[in-house]
């Protein structure tokens, strides 16, 4: 299946977040380890293990858990369990930020068709999405820590378009991870492997007024 197919119509889109809408400083954790006198990559390490971060994003343990655990690995390195809570406390407290053009398209799309958001996230999405003003930006949300299964396990793409009523192979998907596109695509789904803004514009012409 290709990549991008422009001149098709579509009725829905199913969009991941972090990546996509919501962008993150490529130096924030980085930053916090550097504060805490640790070498970068430190706290990144401790989050995103494979098997932590993926009982975090199936809702097998909770965020509040998820970080918990993290200061819990970090309090040897760190010196004490003070200081790992101090730089999970630091890293809890970055947001991220929305990318405005992405979610302009977005908004325009809606008024054609449906928009999923589409999230492996941890119990914290529906926080930060108020947070970020984005709690009524989608017509569905599909968050992972929700269902129990996480991208790219075809069932997320399944209850993404069960979600707003459409069939798999109507709906473009837009992610910015390889793997998952590739599930999607296999899944019956047009897959846009998401690299800049331009990308999704050109991909979204037919949706938008």
């Amino acid at each position: 299946m290709s990549d991008e197919r422009s001149d098709e119509r579509f009725d829905a889109v199913l969009c991941d977040f972090d990546g996509v809408l919501r962008l993150w400083d490529p130096d924030g954790m980085a930053a916090l380890d550097r504060k805490a006198g640790l070498a970068e990559g430190t706290l990144a390490s401790a989050a995103f293990r494979p098997e932590l971060l993926d009982a975090a994003v199936t809702g097998r343990i909770s965020d509040e858990q998820w970080r918990r655990r993290v200061a819990d690995d970090l309090a040897e390195v760190c010196g004490s369990m003070a200081r790992a809570q101090d730089l999970v406390s630091g890293w809890t407290a970055l947001t991220g930020r929305v990318d405005t053009a992405v979610l302009e398209l977005l908004t325009a799309i809606r008024s054609r068709v449906p928009v999923v958001l589409v999230s492996n996230a941890t119990t914290r999405l529906e926080a930060d999405l108020t947070a970020l003003g984005l709690a009524d930006a989608f017509d569905a949300v599909v968050n992972t820590a929700r269902t129990g299964f996480a991208k790219p396990d075809r069932r997320v793409f399944e209850a993404a378009a069960e979600a707003v009523g459409v069939k798999l192979q109507r709906c473009l998907f837009v992610d910015d991870t390889p793997g998952h596109v590739a599930a999607a695509q296999a899944a019956g789904l047009t897959g846009i492997h998401y690299r800049h803004v331009d990308q999704l514009r050109s991909a979204t012409a037919p949706l938008r007024p």
